[in-house]
């Protein structure tokens, strides 16, 4: 009889259905590790010895961090807790794709009065991380990361 299923057949369909998937999920997983290194710090056990008094040290600061989008840039503010301008000693603002470093930049922050800058950087829509970091005039380090959605 022409065209009948034989086991063959079925071993044949079968391998190639699963031959597909594991394919897929080696190509997934792949992309996965060459993309993200999922590394925020080299040693996790040397950060936490400092982690409690650093962040002591940065809530006694009592500075608020805002950055939002005012037409083609974005704005940064930084206040203290009685909402007046904080001027660091040095301030640095990383933006970085949440999966991927590829788009990672260091943008220029222009100074549009106190306590505010205005950060020239090309983004693409999407969401972002923006990493800021500052220093007190004591030298009290300030770092915050502050999500950020781009529409289209």
């Amino acid at each position: 009889m022409k065209g009948e299923l034989k086991g063959v057949h079925v071993l044949a369909i079968t391998l190639a259905a699963f031959g597909t998937i594991i394919a897929v999920n080696l190509v997934m997983a792949y992309n996965a590790i060459s993309s993200f290194p999922g590394v925020e710090t080299r040693s996790s056990y040397i950060a936490s010895q400092h982690f409690q008094a650093d962040r002591d040290a940065q809530q006694r600061l009592d500075w608020h961090a805002d950055l939002r989008v005012e037409g083609d840039h974005l704005m940064l503010s930084l206040r203290d807790g009685a909402g007046a301008a904080v001027a660091p000693g040095a301030l640095q603002l990383m933006l970085r794709r949440p999966t991927h470093q590829r788009a990672d930049q260091q943008p220029r922050l222009v100074p549009e009065g106190p306590g505010q800058w205005r950060v020239t950087a090309d983004l693409a829509p999407g969401n972002w991380n923006a990493d800021l970091s500052a220093a007190a005039a004591d030298g009290t380090a300030f770092r915050q990361r502050l999500p950020l959605h781009l529409g289209n």
